[in-house]
């Protein structure tokens, strides 16, 4: 057995024994379903991260975004996130299909707290539920259907160490290369300059953030 493989945690007690068991207040904060309190935050969030599992244990965390409260609380236990347009990977999509489990974390600008929501998920094509979010053009092709398991506000400590709200300690950028160059070496589009994938994305996030008159 390898030095590294000496120091795995590889065993539940292992875990306990590493970090502690957690205060009684920590293992009964989660509630089952959605109160007013979780609605109220859910009501002004206009970003949410989704974590999903597919069959053969691929996961995915995915952003989505709206404006506050695009995602609507629709009874004490279930919430309902439109399908907005993205890239037709449908990572989210097909994992939730194939495992039915999903994880969501959602974000207030500003709040250092987040509330953490997980649960199982369906896909829906309803025509009634879809035409809820129309918005003066075409209702999305599909929403996505979270009936809540439990449901808990997560502490700040993240947030307090990362300073993500703090644009004084934002770091500075230099080291970085544009989007668009990542894409192109990412993608091997040797054919396509960067001023190219530039225009084509701004085009795209111009004219495709939601479904269109199709």
């Amino acid at each position: 057995m390898s030095t590294a493989q000496q120091h795995l945690v590889t065993s539940q007690d292992e875990i306990t024994e590493l970090y502690g068991a957690p205060d009684e207040a920590v293992k009964v904060k989660a509630i089952p379903q959605l109160d007013e309190h979780c609605r109220a935050f859910i009501a002004l969030s206009p970003f949410v991260a989704v974590a999903t599992v597919g069959e053969d244990g691929t996961c995915d965390a995915s952003p989505r975004g709206g404006v506050p409260g695009f995602c609507d609380v629709v009874g004490p236990g279930t919430l309902v996130l439109p399908d907005e347009p993205g890239n037709r990977r449908l990572d989210t999509v097909r994992n939730i299909v194939a495992t039915g489990r999903i994880g969501l974390l959602f974000m207030i600008p500003g709040m250092r707290e987040t509330l953490r929501v997980n649960g199982r998920a369906t896909i829906s094509r309803d025509p009634e539920l879809l035409e809820r979010y129309r918005n003066g053009r075409k209702p999305p092709i599909a929403a996505i259907v979270v009936e809540t398991d439990e449901a808990y506000l997560h502490c700040a400590k993240a947030f307090i160490r990362s300073k993500l709200w703090e644009p004084s300690a934002w770091p500075e950028r230099d080291g970085l290369a544009a989007p668009a160059r990542i894409w192109r070496d990412h993608m091997a589009l040797a054919d396509m300059s960067v001023e190219d994938i530039e225009a084509y994305v701004e085009d795209d996030y111009a004219n495709n953030l939601r479904w269109g008159d199709r």
